[in-house]
């Protein structure tokens, strides 16, 4: 019989689930309580949060929240790294976060929307550039046969005024040897 504890914690988790754009599964068995708060300390920085529960509530959750590719990486001890906005920010916080204890913890995979994702995918995920770096980067390439285009378009006038005032130098020499 559930408690209304356990319901009240199966419905954050659902609501944790459907509020996050990107969710990483890892398995942290081998750490230290210190190592668990640095690790979450770092991820905090990044604006991801680090959330641990006993799978058999996240599974509820996972089926409440529409999520269920999530529960086949539920086995073990458990812990989801959420954020709500750039998923490579995640991908790239938890490496960092887990790059010093990569001998002990473990990652499984993830969920990018609804979709499932592995841990080598996750991975790639974190070599990607940043949102930003990736938007300029197509800005950059729209502007650029603008920009050239401009130049070709200048050249012609900026020829054309250099020829005038070339002209225009050669009659003003003429007309003073006169």
């Amino acid at each position: 019989m559930p408690t209304d504890t356990k319901r009240q914690a199966v419905a954050a988790l659902a609501e944790m689930l459907r509020s996050s754009s990107a969710i990483a599964v890892a398995d942290y068995r081998g750490l230290k309580v210190s190592e668990m708060q640095s690790v979450r300390r770092t991820l905090r920085d990044s604006g991801v949060q680090l959330h641990i529960a006993k799978n058999r509530l996240l599974k509820i959750a996972a089926d409440e929240a529409d999520r269920a590719e999530l529960k086949p990486m539920l086995s073990g001890p458990t812990a989801l790294a959420t954020i709500d906005g750039d998923e490579a920010a995640m991908a790239k916080a938890l490496a960092e976060a887990l790059r010093p204890y990569s001998r002990v913890v473990n990652v499984r995979g993830g969920m990018l929307g609804s979709v499932a994702i592995d841990a080598s995918q996750l991975s790639r995920l974190a070599t990607l550039p940043s949102r930003d770096v990736l938007l300029s980067k197509i800005a950059g390439g729209m502007a650029a046969p603008l920009t050239g285009m401009a130049g070709v378009l200048a050249a012609n006038i900026r020829n054309l005024i250099g020829v005038l005032s070339a002209v225009a130098d050669k009659k003003q020499q003429t007309q003073d040897a006169a």
